[in-house]
């Protein structure tokens, strides 16, 4: 399956050491008129679907990352600010950089990937079952599990559907402390390999659109 993805990278005079959330969170009240730039129909009904838009920081260089509607939006918005408000401080965006690229997304031979950003792979049922878990070999192979079904779940979304079974294989992961919503987490950084095409800098697992989860290919592990 093919889709295109666009990527608008934004340049500062200066380093942007906020975190994604905070970068939704300008986009988002900015420009409240685009529901897909913050997943809000109304006060308490949200879009639960994988996110068309998502944001990253990447090498202190803010990230939004478009895909399929999102693309139109993100197009739409470009040239409607010329700084951003991140936590009371003003960063002027002195470039932005537009990527539009036709990927490929779906069943593949064997890839390799890494999490460039805490991969949230646990909610709380799992956790404590993941925690009771004693070695590690046992902790990676539900890790695998999981991953398998939040590939399973991306692309539900996105309208792809899985004729053939996901092997997933956990090759080096480690723990990170992290925070949602000012709420500690546990998050996992570490390399895997998978029979599917995920394109770089999409998110995979628990809040996406807020950085979490990012993978990028790896010619070699």
């Amino acid at each position: 399956m093919k889709l295109t993805t666009l990527r608008l990278l934004m340049k500062s005079s200066q380093e942007i050491e906020e975190s994604p959330h905070l970068i939704r969170g300008f986009f988002a009240n900015k420009f409240k008129e685009y529901v897909l730039l913050h997943q809000h129909l109304s006060k308490n009904k949200f879009i639960y679907n994988y996110p068309y838009i998502q944001y990253k920081n990447i090498d202190s260089s803010p990230m939004i990352l478009g895909i399929k509607e999102g693309i139109e939006v993100i197009k739409r918005i470009y040239d409607k600010y010329e700084e951003i408000n991140l936590n009371d401080c003003i960063y002027e965006i002195l470039e932005k950089n537009i990527t539009l690229k036709e990927e490929e997304f779906g069943i593949a031979k064997q890839q390799n990937y890494s999490f460039i950003t805490p991969w949230l792979a646990l909610n709380e049922k799992n956790y404590e079952k993941y925690q009771r878990l004693g070695s590690l070999t046992k902790r990676n192979e539900m890790l695998e599990k999981i991953l398998v079904g939040n590939i399973i779940s991306m692309s539900k979304g996105l309208g792809y559907t899985v004729t053939t079974p996901i092997k997933a294989n956990i090759v080096k992961i480690r723990e990170v402390r992290t925070s949602l919503k000012g709420n500690p987490m546990l998050g996992f950084l570490g390399t895997f390999s998978v029979n599917f095409e995920i394109p770089d800098y999409w998110g995979i697992g628990k809040s996406v659109s807020r950085g979490f989860g990012t993978v990028k290919r790896l010619k070699d592990i």
